[in-house]
């Protein structure tokens, strides 16, 4: 690309072109931001399901506990653990196909910036939304942890 910056007195190509590059540019940020949103869809999913299951497990632990159901009644735990399970498998799924997605953006957005077809002069930086998604998948672990080993400050 040519070292002069171009503005309203170039050469009309080298508009056309400036423009074209700063708008593939923008469109890797929109695409960027996209894959956050849809990684936040998986979270909100993930938290509903791992909430749900362990609030399924301790209601029916609380009513075993009052002897309100038999002591052998392992049917709703099941139930409440499977949740959890699934919330996390969903959200191991949804981290690794994001992870996958945005290092690929990242190879596509290199190979056009070294093709000279892009400036390539913001980053990517690293993903709150992926600290985040992280961060309930410890929180789920140790849910399930809590509720399989019967340890934890609600055992």
């Amino acid at each position: 690309m040519d070292s002069q910056p171009v503005t309203s007195k170039s050469d009309p190509s080298a508009i056309g072109t400036e423009l074209a590059s700063r708008r593939t540019g923008m469109a890797f940020q929109r695409t960027r931001l996209s894959a956050d949103r849809t990684l936040m869809a998986v979270i909100r999913t993930s938290l509903a399901l791992i909430g749900f299951g362990f609030t399924i497990f301790q209601f029916f632990n609380k009513l075993r506990e009052a002897n309100l159901l038999p002591a052998d009644s392992t049917t709703a735990r099941t139930f409440g653990l499977s949740f959890v399970v699934l919330g996390i498998f969903l959200l191991v799924i949804g981290v690794l196909y994001h992870v996958q997605f945005m290092v690929h953006l990242r190879v596509t957005r290199d190979e056009m910036h070294d093709a000279g077809l892009i400036h390539a002069q913001s980053g990517f930086p690293i993903s709150l939304t992926l600290i985040v998604a992280l961060l309930l998948f410890l929180i789920g672990t140790l849910a399930i942890v809590g509720m399989v080993f019967e340890v934890g400050p609600l055992a």
